[in-house]
């Protein structure tokens, strides 16, 4: 196979990585970066970085919408993509930069979509009508793309519900890997001595945001018995109403228990994935998810994982068998029902919790190495250029 240069563009790149599309583009340039005939060149958001060309935002646009700011980055990032043989574009604020390389450079533009806009109606609360343009951006990019990754089996369903009008042919699904040496069991407790968590606890990792449906869970944990500690690892608001309200509803279970501890930062990874060892269970109330990053990172830690039967999550959580699934409700009291009566029932059942992680580890080793993600990955390259 020739030399393939691939240029990867995308938001999210360290040190500011807040969700799992980062935390994906992240370990995929590790793991392409280590094959051979492919050279990879990262494009990233923000101020300057030494391991990829990084495009802040100009100033004359600092206060403008943020859909705006990405349109404005991402027309500097197109005319930079001259050089390579395909674009690979993360999310909707990178896929502009790899429409308009394409039609520019006459260059195969592959997009993997992490989510979708359609079905993120509450994005309008961040976005204001910058909603509408970044809608627009993903069906503009979706339709004209050479390739379309979808990270999981529904993932793939969704794309084509939302968007009939593509060729199914051309959308793939290449589900998100975890790197099982770095995400394994820590069983340092300095991390636990730091926050001051003790005792038995379940743990939620995540943006604060209505998708991750972290609202339903503290409802859900008030008639928890107070026994159980529960640990929240939450940050960067989507916007004001969902942090106040999140705030509100941490505040309210504090107020009548010690063992409630709220992280509003991103934890380091040594911090993290100890926290992630010592927890008896993890916990992914997810109303929208198209794979679920955070499952995979629990489960190679040897964490039992319970989540929402939603999107891509019961193609990584085997229900039964490396934790429980929860079916999803509109009725809010129904699920949040739902949610109380199993964390009570996985919490008393330490044993079964425990074989629950040693079978996720497994499957997280067995089933999702980046390995096998970069493989393929890199034969849609390959077929995209053909």
């Amino acid at each position: 196979m020739p030399l393939i240069n691939v240029g990867l563009v995308t938001k999210e790149w360290p040190p500011h990585v807040y969700g799992g599309a980062g935390v994906h583009v992240v370990q995929l340039a590790q793991a392409l970066s280590k094959k051979e005939n492919i050279n990879v060149d990262v494009f990233c958001f923000g101020e300057p970085r030494a391991d990829a060309k990084s495009f802040p935002v100009r100033s004359e646009f600092t206060m403008a919408n943020p859909a705006i700011q990405a349109i404005g980055t991402d027309l500097e990032i197109a005319q930079a993509l001259s050089g390579v043989d395909v674009v690979h574009t993360h999310t909707w604020y990178a896929n502009m930069a790899g429409h308009l390389a394409s039609q520019l450079h006459a260059i195969p533009h592959v997009m993997s979509a992490h989510s979708l806009e359609p079905l993120r109606p509450w994005k309008a609360e961040q976005l204001g009508g910058g909603y509408r343009l970044s809608s627009w951006i993903e069906q503009t990019a979706i339709h004209s793309a050479a390739a379309v990754i979808a990270v999981s089996d529904g993932m793939r369903r969704d794309v084509l519900a939302a968007y009939p009008d593509v060729d199914p042919s051309k959308v793939v699904t290449i589900r998100n890997g975890v790197d099982t040496s770095k995400f394994t069991p820590n069983q340092n407790t300095d991390a636990l001595e730091k926050y001051g968590i003790t005792g038995r606890f379940a743990l939620f990792v995540g943006r604060i945001t209505r998708q991750k449906g972290l609202a339903h869970l503290l409802r859900a944990w008030q008639n928890v018995p107070s026994e159980y500690g529960l640990v929240i690892a939450a940050g960067s608001p989507d916007e004001p109403a969902i942090g106040e309200e999140i705030a509100t509803l941490i505040h309210e279970l504090q107020r009548t228990r010690k063992n409630i501890w709220w992280v509003e930062k991103m934890m380091p990874h040594d911090e993290l994935t100890a926290v992630l060892t010592a927890a008896d269970l993890f916990l992914c109330p997810s109303i929208y998810e198209p794979l679920g990053i955070v499952n995979l990172e629990a489960m190679g830690c040897q964490t039992a994982v319970l989540a929402s039967a939603i999107g891509g999550i019961p193609e990584v959580v085997a229900d039964g068998i490396t934790g429980e699934l929860i079916p999803y409700s509109s009725d809010a009291v129904a699920l949040e029902e739902r949610w109380t009566q199993a964390i009570i029932r996985l919490m008393e059942n330490p044993g079964l919790l425990a074989s629950y992680g040693k079978a996720g580890r497994a499957r997280a080793e067995n089933e999702f190495g980046w390995e096998s993600v970069a493989t393929a990955t890199i034969e849609l390259y390959a077929k995209v250029l053909q």
